[in-house]
C-alpha cells in the first residue's frame, strides 16, 4: 500500500506518517513535506522517484504526471485498468493526504500580485480531485483533524466505502472554496468585486432543529470561522430564528464601541436599546420602550452579564440573552429558566465580523452589495440646518437614534430621550405612520417624549412629520435630507424651535 502525503499545515503530519508507516504502507512526499518527513526519521520516498522526472519550473510542475495521476485514478475493480497499470509501471496509491497552499493567509499579509500568483495551488487541487474520484478505492484526507479518525477505521478494519465518500465530499467542498476564494479575490482586485460569477461560500457550525417553521430544515454556515470563534452556546441550542434575531440586536449593541449597550430585539426588530452607566441600567431602561414587546425577545449585552442583571432579566420571560460572557453566579441564577437560552462569545465585550459585502435572496438568485456602513463621523460631521444648536446630551441621543434607525427595517423613525430609545416605528409603508406609530406606542407605554431626538434613516419628503415631533415634543432632528422640499423641512424646524441636522448618508434596509 502506498500513500502521497505532501501539505501546507504540516501540524500532526510525521505522527499521521510514522502510523502509516506501522500500518504497512510506503509513503511518497514533495518538497517541505518530504524535508520534515525525512528529518524525522521516516521512511519516504521522494516523488521524483515515482514521476522520474525532477521537480521543475521552481516547484511549479512536481506532481502532475501519468505515474502520480494513474496511481491514483486507475480503477482496482476493472481488470482492464489493473492491466494497464502493470504495462505501465503504475504502482497504486491507495491514499492521498493534502492540504492546500495558503491562499488566504497570502492575501492577507501581501499585496505583491506576484507572490500571490506563486500561493495558487495547481497540484495539489488535482492530486484532491483525482483522489476523490476514485473514492472508492483510495482515501482523500484534506483536513488534520481528520488524522485520528483515518487511523482509527484503518486499524479497527471500518475503512468502508461510505467513510471513504464523506471523505470525497469533504474534499470536492475543500477544493471548491478554495478556487471560489481565488475567484472572488480576482474579481475584488480586477473587476470591483463584481464579476460575471459571485461565490457565497460558508462552513457549517451547527444544524438548528428546523428552520424558520418546523417542516424547514436549516443550519448556520460561518465566514472565516466567525461563529466558531465567537459564538458559544452556554444553556440550549440555537433555532433559525434565534440566530437571525440575535444578529439584529447584535448589530446594534456592537455600535457603540465599548459602551454599556443592551438591546431587546423581536423578530429582528428592536424594541428596546439603552446605554448608561452600568449594564443593569441600560437594561432596566432599554425594557421600559416596549415591555409587551420584549416577553418572549432576544437580549443582547455589550458586556459581562452579573449575577444582578440576571435576576432582573429573570422577571419576565426571554427567549434568549447573548452576552459577551456570563458569570458564574448569573448562570446559577440563569438555571431556573429552562427554556431561556444564553450564547456567549468568551471576551468582554461583544463583537461583529464586519462583514464587507451583503446579499439577499431572490427567487431564482440572489443580489448581492457592499455592505452598509453606518459611521460615527456621519452624526460627528453632520450639517446643522437649523438656527437652535442641539446640547451635548441632545447630541449623543441623535448618535443613538441614527444608528438604531440605519439598523431597523425601512421606513423607520426612532426616538431617543437620555440615552435610551423611547419610541420606534419601524417597517412602514409611509415615513409619516411610521413616526406616529411611535408614538402612539409610547403614549401607551406611559414614556414622555417631549425633549427626545429624533431619527429617520431617510429624508422627510413634507414637512408633515415635523410637526408632528414638534406636538410630541422632540427638541433635536437628524436625517439624510435629500427631498425636493427641505427648505419646507428646515422652515418647520426653526417655526418650533428644534435642531434639525442632515447627515447626506441614508440607511435604507429592506
Amino acid at each position: 500500500m502506498r500513500a502521497l502525503i505532501s501539505v501546507s499545515d504540516k501540524s500532526g503530519v510525521e505522527n499521521f506518517a510514522k502510523e502509516l508507516v506501522g500500518l504497512g504502507y510506503e509513503i511518497i512526499s514533495t518538497g517541505g513535506t518530504y524535508k520534515k518527513l525525512q528529518d524525522a526519521g521516516i521512511a519516504v520516498i521522494e516523488a521524483n522517484e515515482v514521476t522520474k522526472f525532477p521537480e521543475c519550473f521552481e516547484g511549479r510542475v512536481k506532481t502532475l504526471n501519468p505515474y502520480i495521476h494513474g496511481g491514483i485514478l486507475h480503477r482496482r475493480d476493472k481488470q482492464s485498468h489493473l492491466d494497464q497499470a502493470k504495462e505501465l509501471g503504475v504502482e497504486g496509491i491507495d491514499l492521498v493526504c493534502v492540504n492546500l497552499y495558503p491562499f488566504k493567509a497570502t492575501i492577507e499579509k501581501t499585496d505583491d500580485f506576484e507572490e500571490i500568483i506563486e500561493n495558487i495551488d495547481i497540484g495539489g487541487p488535482a492530486m484532491v480531485r483525482s483522489a476523490a474520484k476514485n473514492f472508492d478505492s483510495v482515501i482523500i484526507v484534506t483536513d488534520v483533524s481528520d488524522y485520528d479518525t483515518v487511523l482509527h477505521n484503518l486499524k479497527n478494519g471500518t475503512n468502508t466505502v461510505e467513510f471513504r465518500r464523506d471523505m470525497m465530499i469533504k474534499a470536492f467542498e475543500h477544493t471548491a472554496a478554495y478556487d471560489s476564494m481565488i475567484a472572488n479575490y480576482m474579481n475584488g482586485r480586477f473587476n470591483d468585486g463584481f464579476g460575471e460569477y459571485q461565490f457565497i461560500t460558508g462552513k457549517k457550525s451547527f444544524q438548528t432543529r428546523y428552520g424558520e417553521n418546523p417542516h424547514q430544515k436549516g443550519a448556520l454556515y460561518e465566514f472565516d470561522n466567525h461563529f466558531t470563534k465567537h459564538f458559544k452556546q452556554v444553556k440550549c441550542e440555537a433555532s433559525f430564528n434565534n440566530i437571525n434575531d440575535v444578529n439584529g440586536a447584535l448589530k446594534i449593541a456592537t455600535s457603540f464601541g465599548d459602551e454599556n449597550a443592551v438591546c431587546i430585539v423581536k423578530h429582528g426588530n428592536p424594541c428596546g436599546f439603552a446605554i448608561k452607566d452600568t449594564l443593569l441600567e441600560s437594561y432596566t431602561e432599554a425594557l421600559k420602550c416596549d415591555p409587551v414587546s420584549a416577553f418572549g425577545g432576544v437580549v443582547a449585552v455589550n458586556g459581562v452579564v452579573t449575577k444582578e442583571l440576571a435576576e432582573k432579566m429573570n422577571e419576565i420571560f426571554l427567549e434568549v440573552v447573548m452576552a459577551a460572557d456570563f458569570d458564574a453566579e448569573a448562570l446559577e441564577v440563569f438555571e431556573k429558566k429552562k427554556r431561556l437560552k444564553l450564547f456567549a462569545q468568551g471576551g468582554t465585550k461583544l463583537v461583529m465580523s464586519n462583514d464587507t459585502h451583503d446579499f439577499k435572496h431572490v427567487d431564482g438568485g440572489f443580489v448581492y452589495q457592499n455592505a452598509d456602513c453606518i459611521c460615527d463621523n456621519e452624526v460627528h460631521n453632520a450639517e446643522q440646518k437649523s438656527k437652535l444648536t442641539a446640547t451635548v446630551q441632545e447630541m449623543k441621543d441623535l448618535e443613538i437614534a441614527w444608528k438604531v434607525a440605519g439598523l431597523t427595517k425601512s421606513n423607520c423613525v426612532v426616538y431617543v430621550k437620555d440615552s435610551a430609545m423611547v419610541a420606534v416605528g419601524m417597517g412602514m409603508t409611509s415615513r409619516v405612520d411610521a413616526a406616529q406609530c411611535a408614538l402612539k406606542k409610547a403614549k401607551e407605554m406611559g414614556l414622555d417624549v417631549s425633549g427626545a431626538a429624533m431619527a429617520s434613516e431617510a429624508f422627510f419628503p413634507f414637512r408633515d412629520s415635523i410637526d408632528a415631533a414638534a406636538a410630541a415634543g422632540v427638541k433635536a432632528i437628524i436625517e439624510p435630507g435629500g427631498s425636493i422640499r427641505d427648505d419646507e423641512v428646515i422652515e418647520a424646524a426653526n417655526e418650533h424651535g428644534i435642531s434639525l441636522y442632515f447627515t447626506t448618508v441614508r440607511h435604507f434596509l429592506h
